[in-house]
């Protein structure tokens, strides 16, 4: 499990990718960032995770995110693998893959499986994935272990969540993806919301606890704990009169 949390900077990495020098920071610049671990290169479920990261990278660039790929390899082993990338899933690894050899940055962010060791029985990485905002700061992390191959649409899916809730005062209900409805953030009263959103900008959803107006957080907060309103960045439709 990740030492780092979520809203802990994350390390400038300084050292090498494929491409030659690197500094995490330089390259991320103003953007977000997407930094995720793999196990090792030449092996079976990180060939296709890189292969995906690959040929989804066009999405991630359409969102403002920088992908960084991160493993115990050195760049020659990067750049070897990368032609099986290719040969295998068609598309070409043209993001960082930064170089951690001697696990200096591994031990750091705390992303070692001493379950899981290479043929020196050096202990290998999760696969954690690491979303950065602009200034660095942990946003989100997700990790699987060896086994598992991560889901790159949900990676993009949280991303969406994560800039929308930067942007505007709402959170995404579970297995919610872009133009569906969100939700008031909590610590808005009602009022608040009302002059955020509008007074007919959100509706409240009505539950049995809340029913008699009696509830603590009612009387207290002057607020409904479960309010929704439509996608704020989804364009509404031109009204058209007849």
């Amino acid at each position: 499990m990740p030492s780092l949390t979520i809203n802990d900077a994350f390390p400038d990495l300084v050292g090498t990718t494929q491409f030659g020098d690197f500094e995490l920071y330089k390259y991320l610049g103003d953007s977000w960032g997407c930094v995720f671990m793999h196990p090792g290169d030449f092996t079976p479920v990180c060939t296709t995770e890189l292969g995906t990261a690959a040929g989804k990278a066009h999405e991630f660039e359409t969102r403002g995110v920088k992908l960084c790929g991160f493993s115990c390899n050195d760049a020659e082993s990067h750049r070897g693998w990368i032609v099986d990338i290719k040969a295998v899933t068609g598309y070409d690894v043209e993001f960082p893959l930064f170089c951690d050899p001697k696990r200096v940055f591994a031990t750091k962010i705390g992303i070692l499986d001493a379950t899981q060791k290479d043929a020196k029985g050096l202990p290998l990485t999760v696969r954690a994935c690491f979303i950065l905002d602009p200034k660095k700061v942990i946003k989100a992390l997700i990790t699987y272990p060896a086994s598992t191959g991560r889901n790159f649409d949900e990676i993009l899916r949280c991303i969406d969540s994560l800039k929308l809730a930067s942007n505007h005062s709402v959170a995404t209900p579970a297995d919610w993806k872009p133009g569906m409805d969100v939700i008031v953030n909590y610590p808005l009263t009602d009022a608040q919301a009302e002059e955020k959103f509008g007074k007919d900008g959100f509706t409240v959803v009505p539950v049995p606890s809340e029913a008699d107006g009696t509830a603590p957080w009612l009387a207290s907060g002057g607020k409904h704990y479960l309010r929704t309103l439509p996608d704020p960045t989804t364009p509404k439709a031109d009204c058209v009169l007849m």
